[in-house]
């Protein structure tokens, strides 16, 4: 797509938005913001408005403690590594999808749930909260799940890690989507 001279305000947002891994500011991120950000970013495309997720909110006042819990859980020459690592985000959203027997309905609901944390990740991004979608080695981890009462029939789709920041990250150029376009000649 190229832009015109007046791009729309979403054009604008979906192409500035960036990975926020680092860098945060000492700004908390505040439970109430977070929920008014889920009640639009829920609004995300969702076969049969089966809505497969559900989200545990982690805040600045329990952030370190959840990073230490976590850092646990790996072997114990990674696991100060792993505490410094989770220590750099202000608060976390995880995001939790329910995983039903179906490879379709699986798919549908992956699917569903990534476009919600995509809409989460622009509103966010319009009120200068920094997020980034981790799927760290963590998320597959039974401990973990315990830690955060995920149930047998449930999936960590991802931390979302999430702080203020002073400095937008640099933007990386894209492969435009004319490079990776064919049209099926049957």
């Amino acid at each position: 797509m190229v832009l015109t001279k007046r791009s729309t305000a979403l054009q604008q947002v979906i192409r500035e938005r960036r990975s926020v891994k680092k860098h945060y500011n000492d700004k908390p991120v505040a439970e109430a913001t977070v929920k008014r950000l889920l009640e639009d970013a829920v609004w995300a495309p969702t076969h049969g408005v089966r809505q497969p997720w559900r989200f545990i909110f982690i805040g600045p006042d329990q952030a370190e403690t959840f990073a230490g819990k976590v850092a646990a859980t790996y072997p114990e020459e990674r696991q100060q590594n792993r505490f410094e690592y989770l220590r750099e985000p202000t608060a976390f959203l995880v995001v939790v999808m329910d995983e039903p027997e179906s490879q379709k309905q699986w798919d549908e609901n992956f699917g569903a749930t990534a476009c919600m944390i995509q809409n989460f990740w622009l509103l966010a991004w319009e009120q200068q909260l920094g997020v980034v979608w981790k799927t760290n080695s963590h998320i597959y981890n039974q401990e973990v799940k315990d830690i955060l009462n995920v149930g047998e029939n449930e999936k960590i789709v991802g931390f979302l890690h999430l702080g203020y920041f002073d400095e937008k990250p640099a933007k990386k150029d894209r492969t435009s989507a004319a490079d990776k376009f064919t049209t099926f000649q049957g």
